[in-house]
């Protein structure tokens, strides 16, 4: 049986991913975006949607590019303000928590 945080966590991952490239994109509007701006936005929302799913069906790939994802995150809050960045190192340990308690890895271990 998946773990409730697990379903929490992978869940999560699928709205930010859709909701936050959907909000870049509305963004977009806005400004041009550079081709690479467009194509790093959409390959992170779809990373974490692609995460998010292949965790739910128990695939320990996914988790790695979860964690990869967030990890992401704090390399890029490295060029904003400092508080972004210290948010972004608290919610990657806090994910990487969920991540490797004992009963997610028995659960991926399992699949």
């Amino acid at each position: 049986m998946r773990p409730f945080s697990l379903s929490v966590l992978a869940w999560l991952y699928i709205v930010v991913g859709a909701v936050g490239t959907a909000g870049h994109y509305a963004n977009f509007f806005k400004h041009r975006p550079a081709l690479n701006e467009f194509v790093w936005i959409t390959a992170l929302g779809a990373a974490a949607i692609v995460a998010g799913a292949f965790m739910l069906r128990g695939q320990d790939w996914a988790r790695w590019l979860a964690l990869a994802w967030m990890a992401a995150h704090v390399a890029i809050s490295a060029f904003h303000p400092l508080r972004e960045l210290i948010v972004h190192c608290i919610v990657l340990a806090l994910i990487a928590v969920v991540l490797f308690r004992r009963p997610v890895r028995n659960y991926f271990a399992a699949g």
